[in-house]
């Protein structure tokens, strides 16, 4: 039987646990269960057919991995899965001008025609999306995308590790350390124990740097600090309105029990661990615009991450360069909830030694190493 060690437990780390595992290959997911992990404060915001981003890589990945949701989720579901924090509530793109949302709506009837699944396409007037979020303030119409959703990503993780678990991962808490000879990667150690395997997946977000120059190899991603607010109003139920997304680079997304306002964008800030004034400001000054009902909410609690990025904010993923057995996935960024389960999916498939779905050319590792 293959044997993989997985670093890292995130999205990427859980998604590619359960799906070795269910394919009956040996897998140890190894996570240090340290502050600041993307997944466990992402936003989890699933709809990124409206994005502007001219980078057509990235939207492949985006789109596919918006496709992948409602199977991933029947299969968590046979597998006694009920609770992954996924909900198809519908999103909407806020703008105030005629003409941006018809722009908007024009952008993703072209795009439903390869994405069915972005749904029904509908224009609102302020009105109807004050409807569907009671916060909203009453001078922004919308563009209502049906198959919009959000997830919360520690509830998702958890649901992965334990179908992993069920099919035979094991998981162990602790910081990894890869083990080379020459130019293969055999194995780890972790907790003064060294772990052998015929891979390893390395998918650690912000903390890959860290890990490779122990073996000699320059990694040349980044990440950035994103802070963000839970917020609750426990007189309405939240649980079914949309996610919203107003143009000010942040959104809004309700949950059963609170609503997520953020993340805010953060560069150059090394491990700052610190919840700032200027972020929370930030943050509810740009809620509050598009949403002033919120001021009524209570504050929970404030999370903050680190978003992996690549120089030219690409994910990469698959085999190392010169390396043999070791495959690594990185540089996510903000839209990680949606491109994780794919990009875990296709490493998944590489490890085994099967054709990735797409065309992955342009996602190739050494894109990001160092010479």
């Amino acid at each position: 039987m293959k044997k993989v060690i997985i670093i890292g437990a995130g999205i990427l780390g859980a998604t590619a646990a359960y799906r070795l595992a269910k394919a009956g290959v040996e897998v140890t997911v190894i996570d240090q269960q340290i502050a600041g992990r993307a997944t466990q404060v992402a936003s989890g915001v699933i709809c990124p057919w409206l994005s502007k981003r001219r980078n057509k890589a990235w939207y492949e990945l985006a789109k596919q991995g918006a496709r992948l949701y409602p199977k991933l989720m029947k299969e968590l579901a046979e597998d006694g899965q009920q609770h992954t924090g996924y909900r198809r509530t519908g999103a909407l793109f806020l703008r105030n001008s005629k003409e941006k949302l018809q722009e908007f709506q024009k952008m993703a009837l072209n795009r439903r025609e390869d994405a069915p699944e972005i749904g029904d396409i509908s224009l609102l007037s302020p009105q109807q999306a004050t409807a569907l979020f009671p916060p909203l303030k009453e001078s922004y119409g919308a563009v209502h995308i049906a198959g919009g959703a959000r997830v919360d990503g520690s509830q998702l993780v958890c649901s992965l590790l334990k179908s992993a678990q069920h099919y035979g991962a094991h998981t162990i808490n602790g910081q990894a350390a890869l083990l080379r000879v020459g130019d293969v990667v055999h194995g780890v150690k972790v907790n003064d124990q060294s772990i052998q395997s015929d891979a390893v997946i390395a998918v650690n977000g912000a903390w890959m740097r860290a890990l490779l120059v122990e073996i000699g190899i320059s990694f040349q991603g980044s990440f950035q600090k994103g802070q963000l607010l839970h917020l609750q109003m426990p007189q309405l139920d939240t649980s079914s309105w949309p996610v919203v997304l107003p143009p000010s680079g942040q959104s809004i997304v309700s949950f059963d029990d609170h609503l997520v306002i953020g993340a805010s964008h953060e560069n150059d800030v090394a491990f700052d661990k610190r919840i700032t004034a200027g972020a929370m400001q930030d943050v509810l000054s740009k809620a509050l615009k598009f949403a002033p009902g919120l001021k009524e909410a209570e504050i929970l609690e404030a999370k903050y991450g680190f978003r992996p990025f690549t120089p030219d904010f690409l994910p990469v993923f698959g085999p190392v360069p010169g390396i043999n057995g070791l495959y690594l996935g990185n540089g996510l960024g903000a839209s990680g909830m949606t491109t994780g389960p794919f990009i875990a999916t296709m490493l998944a498939d590489m490890v085994q030694g099967k054709t990735p779905e797409i065309d992955v050319d342009a996602y190739a590792v050494a894109n990001v190493i160092g010479k």
